[in-house]
């Protein structure tokens, strides 16, 4: 029996983040296609809050689809008779408010609910939850705009406490540094969290799947770090724009990042503390998160990316690839668990 599958694709809240939800699901659209097992759909959200169907994610598509508010794009959803929706949007909005809609319509969708969504954008909570459950987390605090002054010892990391993709870190080094950096974190988030910072060491991602209830750990991805000329990795490490606007991927460039060896020493002690974090989290059908590796070979828990677009390009299906799970498997299994569900 074919799935009727939509890819809820887009942002409510900047163009920025519509088209990188766009680069990651044209590519899930392409490398998923099984017309045997699926019939895509598409909804396209934009900053104003319109909704559109196109046929498929390219311009002239998108261009050609009726904007349409809410109300009627509900009623369109209910006419399209869906099995399941994937989730494609990385704005805040997107990862809990429309994930909320889609528990109100009654329609099953892959990966973490609203609440985990909320919790995991907030780095400051997300620490403070994985704590709780014995992972090593950087010391750290929230502050926010003409509040108390940063009180922990130098060096330190300020970033947006509910940002991502890297955008407004600093690592501070000295007092004179701080005006700066909170200014720039400030400018992304309402508050700023300044955490201790963990010396390498190492910086690496790992990924968790659900399979028969069952936590599997993947492949460690490692990123290319230094102490010398790349202490902390930062937005340009990540996404880029070449000449047309168009976004790039960066950091899946081999010479940004690559997978560790399974019999590196780090990989067990990394997924001891994943799997304790995608516990404490609450998290279903998989999870991502980011560890400092300190000289020592401790990992510290940096963040959660409790999200997957299941692009070629995108982070779990690379490191499930490594893992011997192809990427058509791995989207077929995430489709039948949110279905049973």
């Amino acid at each position: 029996m074919t799935a009727r599958v939509l890819h809820l694709v887009g942002s409510a809240v900047s163009e920025f983040l519509c088209d990188l939800s766009r680069l990651y699901a044209k590519d899930a659209l392409e490398s998923t296609a099984d017309a045997e097992r699926y019939e895509f759909h598409v909804a396209y959200v934009t900053p104003d809050l319109q909704w559109r169907f196109p046929a498929d994610l390219s311009p002239e598509a998108i261009g050609s689809a009726p904007p349409m508010p809410l109300s009627e794009a509900v009623q369109h959803l209910t006419a399209l008779r869906l099995d399941v929706v994937v989730p494609q949007m990385f704005c805040l909005p997107g990862m809990t408010s429309y994930r909320a809609l889609l528990d109100v319509l009654g329609l099953p969708y892959v990966g973490n609910t609203p609440d985990v969504m909320a919790m995991t954008a907030n780095k400051a909570h997300a620490k403070a939850v994985v704590a709780a459950a014995g992972v090593a987390v950087p010391p750290g605090e929230v502050l926010r705009r003409g509040g108390a002054e940063p009180s922990l010892p130098l060096p330190v990391v300020v970033k947006p406490v509910d940002g991502d993709n890297s955008l407004g870190v600093s690592l501070v080094r000295s007092r004179e540094e701080y005006g700066a950096a909170l200014k720039l974190a400030f400018a992304h988030s309402g508050g700023a969290l300044v955490e201790s910072f963990v010396e390498l060491g190492r910086e690496v991602r790992c990924g968790i799947l659900v399979r028969d209830g069952e936590l599997v750990a993947l492949p460690l991805e490692e990123y290319r770090v230094d102490s010398a000329t790349k202490p902390i990795r930062n937005h340009d490490d990540k996404i880029s724009r070449n000449d047309d606007g168009d976004l790039n991927l960066v950091a899946k460039q081999l010479s940004k990042a690559w997978m560790v060896d399974l019999g590196d020493p780090i990989t067990s002690r990394v997924w001891e503390a994943a799997k304790k974090c995608h516990v404490a989290l609450g998290c279903r059908d998989y999870s991502l998160f980011d560890f400092r590796i300190d000289p020592s070979g401790q990992p510290w828990f940096l963040e959660a990316g409790l999200y997957c677009s299941f692009a070629g390009k995108s982070v779990i299906p690379m490191m499930a690839e490594a893992a011997g799970i192809p990427l058509s498997d791995l989207f077929r299994i995430a489709v039948q668990e949110a279905i049973a569900r």
